[in-house]
C-alpha cells in the first residue's frame, strides 16, 4: 500500500493519534490521504462478502477507481475520513459527509480480522470531536437491520440515538455534543483498554530476555537471573545468538526463533541495536517491550533524541506498548505471577502498595526504603524515559487491581497533567494516591523526558494535585511514612485525636505536632507515670479508644520502669485490635521495636500499627491521612453547566480575529464584549475621552453617577484615588475630576482617561484564565489590590470544574473573609461570583485559542457582581495534552 510521505494541502496533522484498543493493543489513527488508494483496495479485498454488503448495501467485490478516488480525496472540513492503521495496514475507516450546515452523515468500515477491538467506537469518538470544530452538531447514519455490531457502536456510545426503519434500512440520528453519559462511556472505555494493556505487561505468561549475556556483569544476565530467582510462574526464554544456554535455559538466536507467542520482551542490547530488535519483535507478534537500554534522549546530543522519537514511532506503529527506555524494570509480587523483571536482586515481599518511579536511581531508592520498613508491595514499575507507558497507565491498572490498596508515585516530570488529574481523582476515590512531586516545574525536567514547558507556577501543579485528592509529600521518606499508615490502618473518621504516653514532654511535643498538622487533640495528652504497670497502660489505651470524641489514637512511649517494653507494645496492639479507629505509635529507645516499621498483628498486616521514629513523623502521616479521608468522604459536587451559552458565536469571534491576525493578538473592547457575552458575561462599557467636553458628553450619555479613571496599566488596577475619581454625580463634578487627574497624571504620561458607570460599592476581585502548554486552561481567583499584587494571594484550579471546586477556589484565598462579612460588612453575593467563575472556567475549557483572559476589576457586592474591565488575548490553537478524545501522549 502507499504510505505517501507527501501530505495533501490542508492535511490536519493535529488529528493524528495513537490509541489503545479494547484488547490493550495500540493502533495509529490519522486522516485519510490520496496516497491511501492502494491501501483502500487492499482493505476492501480482505473483507468478507457479508461485510461488504453490510457496508455498501450491495455485493461490490471490487471498488471502482472513481469510488476510491472519492473516498481518499477529502477537504478535511465538509468531507472528513479517518483511517486506523496497524503496521501501516489499514484496519478501520470512518468518515462523515456534511449534508447541511449542522448535520453530517457518518459511516464506518472495520476489518473482519480486527472485529471486537472497539475500532468503530474510537472512530466515532474522533469524528464527532472533529465535526464539532466545524459547527456540525448532529450525525445521521443508515444501517442495515442485520448489522447489529454497527448499531451497537451508536447505541453504546452514550448519545441519545433516534431510530426509524424505512424500506428495510435503519435511519439513525443523534446530537454529538458530549453528554455526561457519552463522556462517561468514553472514559470507561479508555480506562478498560489502558488497564488491560498494563495488565499484559505486569502479568505475562511468556517473557523473552533479548541480550541475555553469559557474563554475570551484563545487564541482560542480571534481568534473566532475577526473573529465574524470583520463581516466575511463566516461561522465560533468553535470546542471544552467541550462546546455546544461559543459566541453564536454552538460548535462541532471535525472537523469531522463540517457540510460541511472547507476551513481554525485555530488551537489554546496546542502544544502536534497539530499533532493529523492535522490528523483529513486531514481526514476531510480541505484545509489549521493557527496554532497559540507555543511550536515548537522556544523552545530551541530537542522536539520542532522534533514536528515542523513532523508537516510540515504531513501537506504537506495530501495535505494541513499551516501558522505558532506560527503565529499572517492573515487578509483580502476586504469587500467581512472581515477576521480577528488574535490577532488584530479590523479589520484594508481597503487600498492598503499588509503586511507580521514573528513573532507575529512584527505583533503587524507593525499593530500598520499602524493604527497610518491611512494607510489602503489590507491583512496582520504573518508566525510565517514559516515552509511552506512564504513571497514568499504571493508575488505570491499579483502579481495578484488588491486590493494591494504596499507590505511591515519585514524579520527576509529567507529560499529561490533565489526564493525570482525571485518573488520579477516579483512583483516589477508592484508594489513597501518594505523590512525591519533585522537580515538576518549568525548571525540573529530567534528561530524557520529553514534556511541554509550562509557564505555570508550582502552585498550579500543587492545586491540580489537591483537586484530584492526591496526598502530596516532598520526599521518599514522607511517602513511606504516609503509606505505612494508609496501608495498615483504617482511614481516620475525623480530626479528633487522643494522645496517650508516659512522658509529659513527649506528650506536649506530640500534641503540638498534631495541632500543626490541622488536627485537634480532644483526649489528653494522657501522661502515665514512669512506674505504670502494663495494666495501667492498657486501661489508658482502652479509655482513649472508647472515647466517642476521638477518631484516632496517637501513642508515644519511652522505656517504662516497671512494665517491660514488650508489655507496652502488646498493650497498644491489644487495645487497637478491639477498635476500628486509627492508631499510630512512637516508641523512643524501646527494645524490639524498629522505627519506621510496624507492629504486625498475628501475621495480618492490615491490623499492623505503624511505628515512627519521632512524633513529628507520626503527626505528619496522620495529618495527611486525615485530610485525604475528609476529601474522599465529602461531596465533590456536579460539573458546572451555566445557562445562556452560545459557543458558536464565541467561535465566530475568535476565528474572525485569527483569520485576519493568524499569529493572534489582544482583542479590542468590542470583540472582548462580544466573546464574553456569548458565555453570559457582561462587561460594563467604558468610553475613552480626549477632552473634558468629551468626558462630560460621555457621562451624560452613560448616565450619572460615573467614574473617571486612567487607562494606564500601572494605575488602572490600583486601589486608592491616584488614578480614579468616583461617584461623579453631575457635569461640574466631572470637570473638577478631569482637572485634578489631568494635573496629577500628565507628568506620569498616564493622562489617557475613560468614563464608566459608577458601580455599587463592593469588593474588587480578579478572575483570570490562562492557556498553559502543559496544563491547558488554568483558572485563577484573588481579591484585587495588595492581596494579589504584593502578597501573591491567588488560588488556582484546572477545568473542568464542579460547583464545589468553584466554591473552594473562592474560599481558598487568604483574603476570602472580606467577601463574607469581615468586621460587620454585608457579605457579597457569593452565588453570583461563583456563577461568573464557572462561566470563565467553561469558556477557557471550550476554547484553547483563548491564550489569556483577565476580568479585573470584578466588583462583588451583596446584590451581585459586575465585570468592570476585561482583557482577552487569542492565539492559534495548540493541541492540548488531553484533547478530550482518546489519545496516547
Amino acid at each position: 500500500m502507499g504510505t505517501g510521505n507527501e501530505l495533501p494541502p490542508g492535511y490536519p496533522v493535529q488529528w493524528e493519534a495513537d490509541v489503545v484498543l479494547r484488547d490493550g493493543s495500540v493502533a495509529h489513527l490519522r486522516p485519510i490521504k490520496p496516497s491511501d488508494t492502494a491501501g483502500i483496495h487492499a482493505f476492501h479485498a480482505r473483507q468478507s462478502e457479508e461485510s461488504i454488503y453490510l457496508r455498501f448495501f450491495a455485493p461490490l467485490r471490487r471498488l471502482s477507481d472513481k469510488d476510491v478516488h472519492r473516498f481518499t480525496h477529502v477537504d478535511y472540513e465538509d468531507r472528513v475520513a479517518l483511517v486506523l492503521t496497524l503496521r501501516d495496514e489499514i484496519i478501520g475507516i470512518g468518515r462523515y459527509d456534511r449534508v447541511s450546515p449542522t448535520s453530517a452523515e457518518v459511516a464506518f468500515n472495520v476489518s473482519d480480522h480486527y472485529q471486537g477491538k472497539g475500532i468503530g467506537s474510537v472512530l466515532l469518538e474522533h469524528l464527532a470531536a472533529i465535526a464539532q470544530e466545524f459547527g456540525i452538531t448532529r450525525f445521521t447514519a443508515e444501517v442495515l437491520p442485520q448489522n447489529r455490531k454497527m448499531l451497537a457502536v451508536f447505541s453504546d456510545a452514550g448519545y441519545e440515538v433516534s431510530r426509524k426503519v424505512e424500506d428495510g434500512v435503519v435511519s439513525l440520528h443523534f446530537d454529538i455534543e458530549p453528554t455526561d453519559r457519552s463522556k462517561a462511556v468514553a472514559m470507561s472505555r479508555e480506562h478498560r483498554a489502558e488497564a488491560l494493556s498494563v495488565s499484559r505487561i505486569l502479568r505475562p505468561q511468556v517473557v523473552a530476555v533479548i541480550g541475555a549475556g553469559r557474563s554475570p556483569d551484563s545487564m541482560g544476565h542480571h534481568f534473566l537471573g532475577n526473573l529465574l530467582d524470583a520463581g516466575f510462574t511463566g516461561t522465560v526464554h533468553p535470546v542471544n545468538a552467541r550462546a546455546k544456554k544461559i543459566l541453564g535455559r536454552t538460548a535462541y538466536d532471535t525472537i523469531a526463533d522463540v517457540p510460541g507467542p511472547v507476551d513481554l520482551a525485555v530488551v537489554a542490547v546496546p542502544a544502536e541495536k534497539v530499533l532493529g530488535v523492535v522490528d523483529e519483535c513486531a514481526a514476531a507478534g510480541v505484545d509489549a517491550l521493557l527496554v532497559v537500554s540507555a543511550g536515548f534522549a537522556e544523552r545530551a546530543d541530537g542522536e539520542g533524541d532522534d533514536r528515542q522519537a523513532e523508537l516510540v514511532r515504531r513501537v506504537r506503529g506495530s501495535g505494541m506498548r513499551i516501558v522505558g527506555p532506560n527503565s529499572f524494570g517492573i515487578i509483580n509480587t502476586d504469587a500467581e505471577v512472581r515477576l521480577n523483571a528488574s535490577l532488584s536482586p530479590s523479589l520484594p515481599p508481597a503487600g498492598r502498595l503499588g509503586l511507580f518511579a521514573q528513573s532507575g536511581a529512584l527505583g533503587i531508592a524507593v525499593l530500598a526504603s520499602a524493604e527497610r520498613r518491611g512494607l510489602g508491595l503489590s507491583t512496582f514499575a520504573s518508566a525510565g524515559n517514559r516515552i509511552d507507558v506512564s504513571g497514568n497507565d499504571f493508575m488505570q491498572y491499579w483502579i481495578d487491581d484488588d491486590a493494591t490498596e494504596a499507590v505511591g508515585l515519585y514524579l520527576e516530570s509529567m507529560g499529561n497533567p490533565r489526564k493525570f488529574s482525571r485518573i488520579a481523582r477516579n483512583l483516589g476515590r477508592i484508594k489513597p494516591v501518594i505523590v512525591v512531586r519533585s522537580g515538576v516545574s518549568a525548571y525540573g525536567v529530567p534528561p530524557g523526558h520529553r514534556v511541554r514547558r509550562t509557564k505555570a507556577r508550582p502552585e498550579v501543579f500543587a492545586a491540580m494535585l489537591g483537586q484530584a485528592g492526591v496526598i502530596q509529600v516532598s520526599n521518599v521518606h514522607q511517602l513511606f511514612d504516609v503509606a505505612q499508615l494508609v496501608v495498615h490502618q483504617p482511614l481516620p473518621a475525623g480530626r479528633r485525636v487522643a494522645v496517650v504516653g508516659n512522658s509529659s514532654a513527649l506528650g506536649a511535643l506530640s500534641a503540638g505536632a498534631l495541632a500543626g498538622r490541622g488536627l485537634e487533640v480532644t483526649h489528653g495528652p494522657v501522661n502515665l507515670p514512669s512506674d505504670a504497670t502494663a495494666e495501667q497502660f492498657r486501661a489508658a489505651l482502652d479509655e482513649a479508644f472508647a472515647d466517642p470524641d476521638v477518631d484516632s489514637v496517637f501513642t508515644c512511649f519511652i522505656p517504662p520502669i516497671v512494665a517491660h517494653d514488650e508489655e507496652v507494645t502488646e498493650a497498644v496492639r491489644a487495645a487497637a485490635r478491639q477498635s476500628e479507629k486509627t492508631c499510630v505509635a512512637t516508641f523512643l529507645g524501646m527494645s524490639g521495636v524498629s522505627p519506621d516499621s510496624h507492629l504486625a498483628e498475628g501475621g495480618e498486616s492490615h491490623q499492623a500499627i505503624p511505628v515512627y521514629a519521632m512524633p513529628e513523623d507520626a503527626a505528619y502521616a496522620l495529618g495527611k491521612a486525615t485530610k485525604y479521608a475528609q476529601w474522599r468522604g465529602k461531596d465533590h459536587g456536579e460539573p458546572v453547566a451555566p445557562t445562556g451559552i452560545n459557543r458558536r458565536v464565541a467561535e465566530d469571534v475568535v476565528q474572525t480575529v485569527l483569520s485576519v491576525s493568524p499569529e493572534g493578538r489582544r482583542l479590542d473592547p468590542d470583540e472582548t464584549s462580544a466573546l464574553l457575552a456569548a458565555y453570559g458575561i457582561e462587561v460594563w462599557p467604558t468610553r475613552r475621552v480626549a477632552t473634558v467636553d468629551d468626558a462630560v458628553a460621555a457621562a451624560e450619555d452613560i448616565g450619572y453617577p460615573v467614574v473617571l479613571k486612567s487607562t494606564a496599566p500601572m494605575l488602572r488596577h490600583q486601589g486608592g484615588v491616584t488614578g480614579v475619581r468616583v461617584d461623579l454625580a453631575n457635569e461640574q463634578a466631572v470637570r473638577e475630576a478631569w482637572a485634578s487627574l489631568h494635573e496629577r497624571l500628565s507628568p506620569l504620561a498616564a493622562g489617557q482617561l475613560e468614563v464608566q458607570r459608577m458601580a455599587t460599592p463592593g469588593v474588587a476581585c480578579v478572575v483570570t484564565a490562562d492557556e498553559d502548554p502543559l496544563f491547558g486552561p488554568v483558572v485563577s481567583f484573588g481579591v484585587a489590590g495588595l492581596p494579589t499584587e504584593l502578597l501573591d494571594d491567588i488560588s488556582h484550579r484546572i477545568p473542568p470544574l464542579t460547583d464545589v471546586a468553584v466554591s473552594e477556589l473562592i474560599s481558598s484565598v487568604k483574603a476570602a473573609p472580606v467577601l463574607h462579612g469581615h468586621r460587620g460588612s454585608t457579605p457579597v453575593h457569593r452565588a453570583a461570583l461563583a456563577d461568573l467563575i464557572a462561566r470563565v472556567s467553561v469558556i477557557s475549557d471550550d476554547m484553547p485559542e483563548i491564550e489569556s483572559l483577565r476580568l479585573a476589576p470584578v466588583n462583588a457586592h451583596p446584590g451581585g457582581v459586575e465585570v468592570l474591565g476585561a482583557e482577552v488575548t487569542v492565539a492559534p490553537m495548540e493541541r492540548r495534552t488531553d484533547p478530550g478524545r482518546r489519545s496516547l501522549t
